[in-house]
């Protein structure tokens, strides 16, 4: 009875043992799945991406318009100094130009200010590796220097008995050029300065507009500082100028807005970078012996010409061109299309990153035409603010403490390739999570962004990246 009872069930165990077979085999199946369903469900989500340094032609380098015949022609000769390659004395063939040195980190303005174009910033192939060398150089190339790397200057924080330093400190000597004998310096220790945590970069910052930024009056800015005060304090947004320590007025060149004028910036920047000397920096950064091999200032006013853009010092020449270079011209509908484009500016208000990036600033009244009563696009409020401990870098210019820097202009940004005061990051989303630390005025606007869906953030760095 019992073996037929077990004959009889034997068909049924069979079928629910393949249904059981089946079963695991679909779990299986659905295990395996899964992971790509999830992929695809975050594919679908469209998280946000950094669209990447805009293609298409670069929209900055020219004049602004409005130019004179003659302002026209000093912008002209102003931009051919701001290409020329320096040698010590301008006795190397294709390098004209003379004062580099003795210590120096390139040879070249637009070296350090070529992307998109001339005038902008740090290109995607930095040009310091190569000029380590140049004509005979005996350089090593520093750590923090590499080829696909931003164009870096460095400083030191401290001095060694505990004193603030925050000056330059520049890569490369002279040291073996050919156009450089007998001169034996060498370059500073950045490992050693490294280990101690006392070494910080800077890359460098774009010219475009720059004499739009000149003639924003100091009454505007601070106007605007005073605008929409209980908004800016409920995210925790102050600011404030970096005056000028003789006459009270605002500054506005710089990562700290440290300098006053293009023409301050330009000869502090031929000096500190170059080495040059000239008639606003007229001392030689190093003056061993051996190792001086022009009277100063190497650059000057050249008296004995008569051609009236040639009288100027490449200084000046340098002022004339970022001060009627124009201001780069954004997109709109590149990346990611007009409506895109138009709902992340929207957005970038709303949250509250007007607030420092100010999107528009009104020039004052100017001697030059084409400078006056303009609008300067610029996304920035020319202050300086707390950025955190995530950004500080321990160095005060002025007014502008550790933590504090400008508020860069964003105009340019589109094709920009390096990001924030050191370069650090090539990526915008990051970027834009750097803004929030410890400390920093940012942290609200970055809460607010980060509250917005994946598809308002991707709007924004789309807006952005228009610029």
């Amino acid at each position: 009875m019992a073996n037929r009872n077990l004959r009889r069930l034997q068909p049924q165990w069979a079928l629910f043992t393949r249904r059981l077979q089946t079963r695991r085999s679909v779990m299986a199946f659905l295990v395996v799945l899964l992971p790509f369903t999830a992929i695809m469900v975050t594919q679908g989500q469209s998280t946000p991406i950094d669209p990447g340094v805009r293609g298409g032609a670069p929209g900055a380098g020219g004049p602004i318009a409005g130019l004179t015949v003659q302002e026209s022609k000093f912008f002209q000769d102003g931009q051919n100094r701001f290409t020329e390659t320096d040698s010590v004395s301008g006795t190397v063939a294709g390098e004209a130009g003379s004062g580099l040195g003795p210590r120096f980190n390139l040879n070249s303005c637009v070296g350090c200010h070529t992307q998109p174009a001339v005038g902008g910033t740090s290109p995607a192939t930095n040009p310091e590796v190569a000029v380590a060398t140049l004509d005979g150089a005996t350089n090593t190339v520093p750590f923090f220097i590499t080829l696909d790397g931003p164009v870096r200057e460095a400083r030191l924080k401290f001095n060694a008995d505990g004193s603030r330093d925050g000056g330059v400190h520049d890569l490369f000597t002279i040291t073996g050029r050919v156009d450089a004998q007998g001169c034996t310096i060498a370059q500073p220790d950045f490992l050693t300065a490294n280990a101690a945590s006392n070494l910080i970069f800077r890359i460098p910052t774009p010219t475009y507009g720059g004499g739009l930024i000149e003639e924003i009056s100091d009454a505007t800015i601070v106007a605007n500082h005073n605008s929409n005060v209980a908004a800016k304090q409920a995210l925790g947004i102050s600011g404030h100028p970096n005056r000028n320590g003789n006459d009270g007025t605002i500054a506005r060149f710089g990562w700290k807005a440290q300098n006053k004028s293009l023409q301050l910036f330009s000869g502090e920047a031929y000096n500190v970078e170059m080495g040059v000397t000239n008639e606003v920096f007229q001392t030689e950064r190093d003056e061993t012996p051996g190792c001086l091999f022009n009277p100063t200032p190497e650059d000057h006013t050249n008296f004995n010409l008569t051609q009236p853009q040639k009288v100027s010092s490449d200084v000046a020449a340098f002022s004339h061109f970022m001060r009627f270079l124009a201001p780069p011209t954004p997109s709109s509908t590149t990346p990611g299309g007009a409506a895109s484009i138009t709902t992340g500016s929207a957005l970038f208000n709303s949250i509250g990153c007007a607030f420092c990036h100010t999107p528009a600033l009104t020039t004052g009244r100017a001697t030059s035409a084409a400078l006056s009563n303009q609008p300067a696009n610029l996304f920035s409020d020319l202050l300086v603010h707390h950025m955190g401990s995530g950004l500080a870098d321990d160095i005060v210019q002025g007014q502008a403490g550790d933590d504090e820097f400008r508020t860069a202009p964003l105009w340019g940004l589109g094709q920009r390739i390096f990001l924030l005061h050191d370069g650090r990051s090539t990526n915008l989303l990051e970027a834009i999570q750097e803004h929030a630390s410890s400390g920093s005025e940012a942290n609200g606007v970055i809460s607010n962004f980060n509250a917005l869906t994946n598809s308002q953030k991707q709007d924004i760095l789309n807006f952005l990246r228009s610029r």
